[in-house]
């Protein structure tokens, strides 16, 4: 049972129905996070920016590298909603997210998300210079934004016990 009920659509307000309806003409979709959070259109906004910076970041950094990012620190944060999520983009790139096979800058986004949720404070130094190496400072800030959205993500499905979405069930982790 969810500790915060979605919106029903019919009954909310006018600026509540305002940014569903361009939640559904920006990504064609409505999670049941993004049913939660349109409570607020302003929390909504907010945690959309992560389109915003993953689109900044697209670039620079692939969009697997991203997924696995993202889906190492939902991993770490406990957020089966979260995990599926990338596990469905994952699988829908064509690749087996149960036998990944991990290119150099996926490695080390799956080491950065992890340590990020493990120990915000002290990401190992050899992480940090790989992450150097590779970015430049906008790029990097870019990035550990990114990864503070899906941790709140994570968070916000957590705390919340958003409901789990039927389109992610086929893509679960076994067990999961």
């Amino acid at each position: 049972m969810p500790n915060i009920p979605m919106i029903d659509y019919d009954s909310a307000s006018q600026a509540i129905r305002a940014a569903h309806d361009e939640e559904l003409r920006l990504r064609g979709r409505m999670t049941n996070m993004k049913r939660t959070l349109l409570h607020s259109p302003q929390a909504h906004r907010i945690y959309a920016e992560w389109f915003t910076l993953r689109a900044e970041l697209l670039p620079h950094v692939d969009d697997r590298a991203i997924h696995v990012f993202c889906r190492a620190i939902s991993e770490e944060a406990g957020s089966r909603i979260a995990v599926t999520f990338f596990r469905r983009a994952i699988t829908l790139s064509g690749a087996d997210p149960d036998a990944l096979d991990l290119r150099d800058v996926d490695s080390l986004m799956d080491r950065f998300g992890r340590a990020i949720v493990r120990d915000s404070r002290a990401i190992p130094p050899e992480i940090w210079a790989d992450l150097k190496a590779r970015y430049d400072a906008k790029i990097l800030v870019d990035l550990v934004a990114l990864g503070g959205i899906m941790l709140a993500t994570a968070v916000f499905n957590n705390v919340v016990a958003v409901p789990f979405d039927q389109e992610l069930e086929p893509f679960a982790a076994n067990g999961a």
